[in-house]
């Protein structure tokens, strides 16, 4: 029997499961709507359809790195509380995804989810995540990682703060493989997490973002009264210097090293660089905040309580 998109979103509609898992679910029961319903249930897929449409904006940041230091990964899991992200069943199963992603070659998230789950090749990424929800009680979500493959000579480094609050992943490289890259690279992730830096240094910058800048601050010092009665020239100059001043807080080299204040995040890698004795070169970074940009559920503990006991 033909599989339909009707049939395909009906079967989406009624039990909450993701589109391709219902779409074979339906081939596997030769369109038969009630027999791909008992497919998805055996799977443990539509046991979990009932928490898919809570907020998931806890959780954890979580680095691997592979023995040989030439992968890397990032991963950002989400959970409803941020207990469940404390428990340790949980944090088994954000390792497991960090080396699902170290292994995979997905394009985007969508077929990383359509993978076959290397802990249980009979089942997929999504699969064993409904599996996993429906051992932990709580909607869980593979939110987004980030891979680094090492091509050069150099380090890969992770720094994970407050139990997987933040997360970091830099790479560096350098001719000379030295054990000092090792603290470099745990430095400048810790800095990273403190001051989330944008960019790595200005000419990294986006044309469009330094426009966008420039603009705010130029409508701040046309609207601010001291500058009322100021030529053009002096405000452009202002406005000018602003920017630049901007730009050091945003771009990571430019930045005031954090442990040490009397130097930029730049002299602090080339003053490792003489000690090495060959340059190094930060060339790429990402950060994880857990949550960022998730819209967060407010718990009230007492009207949980209240709702229990009635």
């Amino acid at each position: 029997m033909a599989i339909t998109a009707a049939m395909i979103k009906e079967l989406r509609e009624s039990t909450g499961v993701g589109m391709l898992d219902c779409k074979k679910a339906l081939a596997e029961a030769d369109g038969d709507m009630d027999k791909a319903v008992e497919i998805l249930r055996e799977k443990g897929l539509a046991a979990s359809a009932k928490k898919a449409g809570r907020i998931a904006a806890e959780g954890i940041v979580y680095a691997s790195i592979t023995d040989d230091n030439k992968t890397g990964v990032l991963v950002e899991v989400n959970s409803e509380t941020d207990f469940v992200a404390k428990n340790a069943v949980f944090r088994e199963y954000v390792d497991q995804v960090a080396q699902q992603a170290i292994a995979s070659d997905a394009a985007n998230m969508d077929a990383f989810l359509a993978e076959q789950w290397n802990a249980d090749p009979s089942v997929t990424v999504a699969e064993a995540l409904s599996q996993e929800v429906a051992v932990i009680g709580e909607n869980l979500k593979i939110r987004r990682y980030e891979k680094f493959v090492r091509t050069e000579s150099g380090r890969l480094v992770s720094y994970i703060h407050g139990g997987g609050r933040i997360g970091v992943l830099v790479e560096l490289i350098c001719a000379k493989e030295a054990d000092e890259l090792e603290e470099l690279g745990k430095n400048i992730a810790m800095q990273i997490a403190a001051l989330n830096p944008k960019f790595i240094a200005t000419e990294d910058v986006p044309q469009d973002f330094i426009d966008h800048e420039m603009e705010i601050l130029v409508k701040q010092a046309q609207e601010d009264p001291k500058n009322a009665n100021k030529p053009e020239e002096i405000l452009q100059k202002m406005v000018t210097g602003r920017l630049k001043k901007e730009l050091k807080e945003f771009c990571l080299v430019d930045q005031a090293y954090v442990k040490d204040g009397d130097m930029t995040v730049q002299q602090y890698i080339d003053s490792v660089a003489k000690a090495v004795g060959a340059p190094i070169k930060l060339s790429r970074f990402v950060r994880y905040e857990t949550g960022e940009g998730l819209a967060k559920k407010e718990e009230n503990f007492a009207e949980e309580v209240a709702k229990a006991m009635n």
